[in-house]
C-alpha cells in the first residue's frame, strides 16, 4: 500500500483538528523494550525516576541531559489516533511506538506546555520538546508524512503527538481515560 500523500494529509487536517479536547479513552499502550521491539500490554507503570519500567528510555534515550542522563521531558509519548490511522496504512510495518494512543487534540492551544494530564493514577506534564517525527517515521510512513508535521504553520498542531514527563507515579490501563487537570 502506498504511503499517504501531502494532498491526502491536507484533506485529513480538519479531521485531525476536530479530535476531542479532553477526556479521551486510552486506546492503546505500547512499550519499546529495545530498538524495533514493541509489546502491547493492557497496563503500564509510569514513574518519575525510571519513566516506564521496561522501556529503553532509561538506557538509550534519543535526548539526554548535559550530564548524559535521560531527559525526563521525553519519558512518555502520546500520539493521536486520527494521525496514526492516516499514516500507518501498511500494518505490517512497525507500530509508531508511542506509549499511548488517544483520540485527543494535542494542539498548543488545547495543551500548552506544562499542561498536566491524568492518565490512570499517574500524572504527566506536557513537555516543551517538539515531536518532529524521527527518520524512522519518514522511512516507515513516507517523506510526506514527516514533512507535513514540520510545515511551520503545522508545528502548533503537534500532529506527531506530545512528549511528556511523569510528575506523579501511577498505573495506566486500557480502561483509563486521558484528562486535563
Amino acid at each position: 500500500m502506498p504511503n499517504i500523500t501531502t494532498e491526502e494529509l491536507f484533506t485529513a487536517l480538519p479531521d485531525f483538528l476536530a479530535a476531542p479536547k479532553d477526556n479521551a479513552p486510552v486506546l492503546q499502550l505500547c512499550l519499546r523494550p529495545d530498538y524495533g521491539l514493541r509489546t502491547f500490554p493492557t497496563e503500564i507503570t509510569l514513574t518519575r525516576k525510571n519513566g516506564i519500567p521496561g522501556e529503553r528510555w532509561s538506557r538509550a534515550p534519543w535526548l539526554k541531559l548535559p550530564d548524559g542522563s535521560p531527559d525526563p521531558r521525553i519519558q512518555v509519548s502520546i500520539l493521536g489516533k486520527r494521525v496514526m490511522d492516516a499514516v500507518w496504512r501498511d500494518r505490517t510495518t512497525p507500530h509508531p511506538g508511542d506509549t499511548m494512543i488517544a483520540d485527543m487534540d494535542f494542539t498548543h492551544d488545547n495543551m500548552p506546555v506544562g499542561q498536566l494530564l491524568q492518565a490512570g493514577t499517574a500524572v504527566i506534564r506536557v513537555s516543551d520538546v517538539f515531536n518532529d517525527a524521527c527518520v524512522k517515521w519518514k522511512t516507515r510512513y513516507g517523506a510526506d508524512a514527516k514533512n507535513f508535521i514540520t510545515i511551520p504553520e503545522h508545528v502548533k498542531y503537534r500532529l506527531r503527538g506530545i512528549l511528556c514527563e511523569v510528575v506523579k507515579d501511577g498505573k495506566v490501563t486500557l480502561s483509563d481515560r486521558l484528562t486535563k487537570i
